[in-house]
């Protein structure tokens, strides 16, 4: 395999254009810090490393518990669900995959130590609750209807909270508060990707909120989830909590309201529900982005 072509191959089978989540958290701890007058260039860059890795890590052994189940093969593919295909298609092995992800998950821890011990054992509790969520996630969280809470405090609110923490070696009620938004929203990303897998996830042994509620209500948990990221957002503004910039991130309520009125009035239509995802990813990746921009300003 040509060199360009293994780069391609890899790309895909991490879904990179996913992994900008996990930057743009980073960013939001480091914005805080940035405010608070606390920021460290070195402790940024590594928390930032370490989170990609770990997300490197999630994208893979979810594609690995995939390929064994078969429930991608049971997908339609969508730009934002159903799996890379990667596996499915042969272009690399079981194994290979496997070795990527154990390799990138114990970088990120070995990163993780490293913070701990210069911000304090405290940072423990993130490093740890991030390494079990990675490796349990779709072997029981998914299972056992925690895979969108485990989701939303793991690769949201905790990323948030280990980034600031890494640098201040403390936590304020201030990046407590703006680590809640992104933390619903991760939660939200994961819960409408289920909407078209619901059928195979079920087959394959998984259980989330999807299967539990049905499409109808999981709309509607959805979009009553989005109220209140938005409510958390005015909230901590008003009250002094955020910084009154914190309000530019209103600006995404357009792709709200398209999400949750395609997936209120379309929820059992997969072609209909397309647009609805493609708005959600816009939603979550551009609020966490408003935030962080808010902080630096």
């Amino acid at each position: 395999m040509a060199f360009s072509q293994s780069v391609k191959t890899w790309a895909g089978q991490v879904r990179a254009p996913f992994l900008l989540l996990a930057v743009i958290l980073v960013l939001i701890g480091g914005g805080v810090a940035f405010e608070d007058g606390v920021f460290n260039g070195l402790r940024f860059g590594l928390a930032m490393a370490g989170t990609v890795l770990a997300h490197i890590a999630v994208n893979l052994f979810n594609e690995l518990s995939d390929y064994r189940t078969k429930i991608d093969e049971n997908t339609r593919r969508t730009p934002f669900s159903g799996g890379s295909g990667t596996l499915q298609s042969g272009r690399l092995g079981y194994r290979s995959v496997y070795s990527a992800a154990v390799a990138a998950l114990l970088s990120a821890f070995a990163i993780g130590i490293y913070l701990s011990w210069l911000a304090g054992w405290a940072m423990m509790i993130f490093i740890v609750a991030g390494g079990l969520a990675t490796v349990f996630y779709t072997s029981h969280l998914a299972k056992w209807v925690l895979g969108e809470l485990a989701a939303g405090v793991c690769l949201g609110t905790f990323v948030v909270l280990g980034t600031y923490f890494a640098m201040a070696g403390v936590l304020t009620p201030t990046v407590i508060w703006i680590s809640i938004p992104p933390g619903i929203l991760t939660a939200l990303l994961l819960l409408l990707n289920e909407f078209p897998d619901m059928e195979a996830d079920e087959q394959g042994g998984r259980r989330h909120l999807v299967i539990v509620l049905g499409r109808k209500k999981a709309a509607v948990v959805y979009t009553a989830s989005l109220l209140i990221m938005y409510l958390v957002i005015i909230g901590g503004a008003v009250t002094g909590y955020l910084p009154m910039t914190a309000l530019i991130a209103l600006f995404t309520l357009p792709l709200a309201v398209k999400a949750s009125v395609t997936a209120l009035r379309h929820f059992d239509e997969f072609d209909k529900m397309v647009p609805a995802l493609g708005a959600n990813v816009g939603l979550v990746l551009g609020t966490d982005l408003l935030l962080a921009v808010a902080c630096f300003i």
